[in-house]
């Protein structure tokens, strides 16, 4: 029986359509986790599990977030699918203010993060086949649950993962968009890649905060931001409310 957990990025740090049954706060061998895990039920129906990636209240920066304790965490309460939801940077046409994206693709460019559950001596020399970091299948039903909410999203794009909390330059993204990313965020890495080596199918769902560095005139400001992001969200909740039905 598959077994469903939301992590929520920026704009997201609670859910205001979940029944919440219990919170619990644990410890895993990686360390504490972001936030308590919240338990309930999405729309009264399937039970979901929360969890605030960045905390509640949000405080904790992209390149300190603990991912390995947040996944070990989520596996150890018998999750067995992520929806992950971030605030991303929009850098091809696309890719405007507050649209939703269903990424297939991702490129790493952070670094010094913790990448892998498998790095004492005495664990076994681990390779996991990346090629399609995002599962077909959770994809697929968020691609589905889109189109019976009527939201218009984008069902494919490439997410490039930056290390933060600095947004991009303009050299930075031109320089990611002739690699291929159609998206920038932060948080991407490593958590698609710990989830990947527990065996837990992953997925994300990308809003569109603000044009990337360089893609607009003037400055990106937190209150273009905010905006985008409350219309985006509202969104990203009629979607996963759409997806969560018809799971049943």
């Amino acid at each position: 029986m598959s077994r469903l957990a939301i992590i929520g990025g920026t704009g997201l740090t609670q859910l205001a359509e979940l029944k919440i049954i219990k919170r619990e706060q644990i410890s895993t061998p990686y360390g504490t986790p972001s936030a308590e895990f919240v338990i309930g039920e999405l729309n009264n129906q399937k039970e979901v599990i929360f969890l605030a990636r960045h905390g509640n209240p949000h405080s904790i920066a992209p390149h300190k977030i603990n991912y390995r304790a947040n996944i070990w965490g989520l596996k150890q309460f018998g999750v067995t699918q992520i929806i992950a939801v971030a605030a991303v940077g929009g850098i091809t046409s696309e890719m405007v203010p507050a649209h939703i994206a269903i990424p297939d693709q991702i490129i790493d460019y952070s670094y010094g993060r913790k990448h892998t559950f498998f790095e004492d001596e005495n664990d076994p020399v681990t390779h996991i086949d990346f090629s399609y970091p995002y599962s077909q299948a959770l994809r697929s039903g968020l691609i589905h649950a889109a189109r019976q909410a009527g939201l218009s999203i984008s069902p494919i794009g490439t997410y490039g993962c930056t290390q933060g909390p600095r947004l991009e330059t303009a050299a930075e993204i031109k320089r990611m968009e002739q690699d291929g990313c159609d998206l920038v965020g932060m948080t991407g890495m490593p958590e698609a890649a710990l989830a990947k080596e527990l065996g837990i199918d992953y997925a994300a769902v990308g809003v569109v905060a603000n044009w990337a560095a360089g893609k607009t005139e003037g400055e990106i400001t937190m209150a273009e931001i905010e905006q985008n992001l409350h219309i985006g969200m509202a969104n990203t909740a009629k979607l996963l409310k759409v997806f969560n039905d018809l799971a049943q």
